[in-house]
């Protein structure tokens, strides 16, 4: 595969869209390679001994409508990402204790110093990844590569708009909770890897959709040279100015690497090795 194209030396252009703030913690690191993914009939096995969040009138549908609509109301127009939010409950991700807040617009503790995402900056980020060229002119992401699986919700809702899933989790802990969550709903096309994300999976690779839930100084080389001719890329990443990050676009074309900013985030930090 050629070596990517630096991007144009001119100032990026500044993406339209903005994001709220949500806050996660960082994990520590420890350098290695990526490990295979766990049987999936082995986590499926595991996950119909769990007991899943329940009751007070979660699991109804009409519960996932409202924050659709909220979010409609907050400007997202993809349809296929708020009908992927109405299909997949986001209160099995979370611990029980915290399930009544499943559909508020709010990050929440899922363990090992880490958080879920707000569900409006989840259906921003997947909404712009419809953006690319690939995405508009097939309808959907095409072979996704997500670094982060946190929880696996977000892996749960690019399952449903997606050919295939591949994701990337350095915590152990939340892998192996990932892996019975996503089993225990039968979560199809994924597969599930613990690893180093800032390495990619080149053995899958290209991937017409990557979308990280962690920010370095930089984007790694190695998604970029995993990443499609007409697919997009979505991370956030440090700010010029060295404060802060904000959400990075990349589209690959024939010619090269278009960059495209967008609005001050702040996730997690991007670490290399595993945990």
């Amino acid at each position: 595969m050629n070596k990517p194209k630096d991007p144009p030396a001119r100032p990026p252009a500044r993406f339209p869209a903005s994001l709220h703030q949500a806050k996660p913690a960082a994990a520590k690191a420890r350098p290695e390679l990526l490990r295979p993914q766990r049987l999936l009939h082995e986590a499926a096995r595991d996950a119909r001994l769990l007991s899943m969040p329940s009751g007070l009138g979660l699991d109804n549908p009409a519960v996932r409508e409202r924050m659709v609509q909220r979010l409609r109301g907050e400007g997202v127009r993809c349809e296929p990402v708020l009908q992927a939010m109405l299909r997949v409950p986001r209160h099995r991700f979370v611990d029980s204790a915290l399930a009544a807040q499943a559909y508020e617009d709010t990050s929440l503790p899922i363990g090992l110093g880490q958080t879920i995402s707000k569900p409006s900056v989840v259906a921003r980020m997947l909404e712009w990844l419809f953006l690319g060229e690939s995405a508009r002119g097939h309808g959907h992401l095409g072979r996704v590569l997500e670094i982060g699986t946190g929880c696996g919700y977000q892996t749960a809702l690019l399952a449903e708009v997606a050919q295939q899933v591949v994701s990337i989790e350095r915590l152990r802990g939340l892998h192996d909770v990932a892996v019975r969550q996503l089993a225990g709903l039968q979560t199809p096309r994924c597969e599930l890897l613990y690893g180093d994300g800032m390495l990619g999976h080149p053995l899958r690779a290209p991937y017409n959709s990557i979308v990280a839930a962690a920010g370095g100084e930089d984007l790694p080389q190695a998604w970029l040279q995993q990443l499609a001719v007409g697919g997009r890329l979505i991370a956030p990443a440090r700010a010029a100015d060295g404060r802060g990050q904000v959400l990075v676009v990349v589209d690959r074309t024939l010619e090269g690497f278009r960059r495209t900013l967008g609005e001050a985030v702040q996730f997690v930090p991007l670490k290399s090795g595993i945990s």
